[in-house]
């Protein structure tokens, strides 16, 4: 008996509640995002079925692409409410289990558990949450969050993977550092410009260098990362995240700087009725300019705050530092609010 790390990953999860409601969609590519027109100017997949996987059509692709690939498609809005439903209802199978859940989404949790066998914990739970709900889920095994999230992405759908850190070297070290949980193209790119292309390059790095390029954090991180090491403590404890935002894409591009105040003035007005009584510290305003450069400036406030027009009028301020002579295609406003208790 030892102490294991599991990720549960539900598989392509709002497509499969969609399925689910509708039968009749089975086996057919089924492509989930914005208000479920395809043609409608700069809206994203949120979730493809595995059907419409096959064609390259994955979350965060853009759904005039999807649709320019897969014509025939079933093309469904955003149900974010039915969505919720079924994510707890899978979370309250996993609670029947003896093992932590910690919450990461509607369709994610990691579970501490004490066992001899977690894979066959896994199958249990997959087979328990099959039954209750009719979805189904891919579990990573692992000595901690890092490698069990890894490891969950192995074998989708439906399947059960472990990766540890015995196994760590002989499984992740010639992949690359995009493979890494929290390594993203950008990061990556720039890690190739550093000569570091592979998990074991960046594992063997030296963490001066990577903090001089990455910053004093995020740069030993890293390597952190590239060694498979993680966080191994699962709570119960809800995460409280540090900020909230929103965000805007225009259908078409705003060349108003009026009307762009308008929608800032929208944007920190909904935050400040959003704070669930949080003080903010900070706000932060995103701009976007056509074609696709993207701009952010930020102000700290002069003390914390719960006051809606203390808000926005400093989401104004920031604005105003841009410049408004070119067109717009999105805005977004996020506020930071007083910690009271973190987690990374």
């Amino acid at each position: 008996m030892r102490d294991w790390v599991l990720h549960v990953d539900l598989d392509a999860f709002m497509a499969a509640v969609e399925i689910l409601r509708n039968p009749e969609l089975r086996g057919r590519p089924v492509i989930v995002g914005g208000n479920g027109d395809p043609t409608t100017p700069r809206t994203v997949v949120a979730t493809a079925s595995y059907e419409a996987r096959q064609y390259g059509v994955h979350s965060g692709t853009p759904m005039r692409t999807a649709h320019k690939r897969l014509p025939d498609a079933v093309y469904l809005p955003t149900d974010l409410p039915a969505y919720e439903a079924a994510g707890a209802a899978v979370m309250d199978v996993l609670r029947s289990f003896p093992v932590i859940v910690e919450v990461w989404g509607l369709d994610e949790a990691f579970l501490g558990a004490t066992t001899d066998d977690p894979e066959a914990l896994a199958r249990d739970i997959q087979h328990a949450v099959t039954a209750a709900t009719g979805l189904t889920c891919s579990i990573g095994i692992g000595d901690n969050k890092h490698q069990a999230k890894l490891a969950a992405q192995f074998n989708k759908p439906a399947g059960v993977s472990r990766l540890t850190t015995e196994t760590w070297q002989a499984t992740m070290g010639e992949r690359p550092t995009t493979a890494l949980w929290g390594v993203g193209p950008r990061t990556g790119k720039k890690l190739a410009d550093l000569g570091l292309h592979t998990v074991t390059q960046l594992a063997a790095a030296d963490p001066a260098e990577l903090a001089g390029r990455f910053g004093p954090t995020n740069g030993p991180w890293l390597r952190y990362l590239a060694l498979g090491k993680g966080e191994t403590t699962v709570t119960t404890t809800p995460w409280v995240p540090r900020g909230h935002s929103h965000e805007t894409t225009f259908t078409r591009d705003l060349t108003d700087p009026a009307a762009m105040r308008e929608h800032i003035t929208a944007l920190a007005r909904r935050l400040a009725e959003e704070t669930e009584g949080r003080p903010v510290t900070r706000v932060t305003v995103k701009v976007r300019h056509a074609p696709f450069t993207t701009h952010t400036r930020q102000a700290k406030l002069p003390a914390p705050t719960l006051d809606a027009a203390t808000i926005e009028q400093a989401a104004l301020t920031i604005f105003d530092r841009f410049r408004q002579d070119r067109p717009v295609r999105l805005l977004g406003v996020s506020v930071e609010y007083t910690q009271t208790g973190e987690r990374r």
